[in-house]
């Protein structure tokens, strides 16, 4: 039952903010480390403080441009192209898309509608 309570803390921290800021920072820092860099090199590389580059990797906090610099430095940008999928077809052309019949015309229907 107490591994249970454990595993269930375990997820529902995955799923809060914090629990997912870690995770992003945790992999952030793999990344960094398996290219060998250290963090002064990196935050020097991003154009960041090492400071708000420590705070990305622990997952305490840091602003979307320092997550921009942070990545892009690490050579992983198709992570943040990953959040935005491409769009195949536009909402406006969805919208002007006619929509097929669903029925058709009585046939006195229509000969009444051209006397008119």
């Amino acid at each position: 039952m107490y591994l249970i309570a454990i595993y269930l803390t375990q997820m529902n921290e995955t799923l809060s903010t914090d629990g997912l800021m870690a995770t992003l920072g945790d992999q952030l820092r793999a990344a960094r480390l398996r290219r060998n860099i250290s963090r002064k090199d990196l935050a020097s590389e991003a154009g960041v403080a090492l400071g708000s580059l420590s705070n990305l990797e622990n997952g305490t906090g840091a602003t979307v441009a320092t997550l921009v610099r942070v990545v892009r430095s690490l050579g992983l940008i198709s992570w943040l192209e990953s959040l935005q999928p491409e769009v195949t077809i536009s909402p406006m052309q969805m919208l002007r898309a006619k929509q097929p019949r669903q029925r058709a015309r009585r046939a006195g229907k229509a000969a009444d509608d051209e006397k008119l």
